[in-house]
C-alpha cells in the first residue's frame, strides 16, 4: 500500500516542481525579452534633451494667463510665445529665440532659462530673470503633449498660465493662394 500512494506524491511533488521552474523560467524569458523591447526603454537624458529641442523649435505657444488666483481672478488674457528655436547652452541652461507680447510689447530675443526634470517632463524654470522694457519674472512651466500650464510672477502680481503649443508655419509650409 505505501508503494501505491508514495508513487503518485513524488510524481506529484516532480511535477509540480518542474511546473514552478517553468513558471519562473517564462516570467524571466518575457521580463529580458520586454527589457529589451524599445517602446519599454526609458529615455536617456541626451534623448529627452534632443525630443524637447525639436519639440520647441518652430512652434507658437498659444494660450491664457490669469492675474490672482482662480477664484479672485477677473478674466482670461491671451498668452503668445512665438519660439523660432531652442538650444542647450549648458548644464540645466537653454536659449529660448523668441518673440514676446506682453502689455503691449512686441520683443524678440535670446532668453537664458533653465529646463529641469519631473522624471521625462521638462519644467521650464525662470527664476528672476529680467526681460528688457519688460521687467523681472519668475515662472514655472510644465510641458507635457504639446500643451503647457504654469505658474507666474511679475513683481507684485501673479497667477497661472495654460495653452497649447502648435509647429508655427513657415512660408515654405504656406498654401499657395489661388
Amino acid at each position: 500500500m505505501r508503494r501505491t500512494i508514495a508513487f503518485p506524491i513524488a510524481n506529484w511533488v516532480c511535477c509540480s516542481t518542474l511546473l514552478t521552474l517553468g513558471i519562473a523560467m517564462a516570467t524571466v524569458a518575457v521580463s529580458a525579452a520586454s527589457a529589451d523591447d524599445p517602446a519599454e526603454k526609458t529615455p536617456t537624458k541626451a534623448e529627452l534633451e534632443k525630443r524637447f529641442a525639436d519639440s520647441m523649435s518652430g512652434v507658437t505657444m498659444i494660450g491664457h494667463y490669469i492675474t490672482g488666483s482662480l477664484d479672485k481672478s477677473k478674466d482670461l488674457s491671451e498668452d503668445r510665445y512665438e519660439i523660432s528655436k531652442v538650444t542647450k547652452e549648458k548644464d540645466d541652461t537653454w536659449i529660448f529665440n523668441a518673440r514676446i507680447e506682453v502689455e503691449g510689447q512686441d520683443l524678440t530675443l535670446p532668453i537664458p532659462l533653465k529646463v529641469l526634470w519631473a522624471g521625462d517632463t521638462p519644467v521650464i524654470t525662470v527664476e528672476e530673470i529680467s526681460i528688457p522694457a519688460l521687467g523681472t519674472f519668475s515662472a514655472r512651466v510644465l510641458i507635457h503633449n504639446h500643451n503647457y500650464a504654469g505658474t507666474w510672477s511679475h513683481g507684485d502680481e501673479g497667477g497661472q498660465m495654460f495653452g497649447r503649443i502648435e509647429k508655427t508655419e513657415t512660408k515654405a509650409d504656406a498654401k499657395p493662394q489661388k
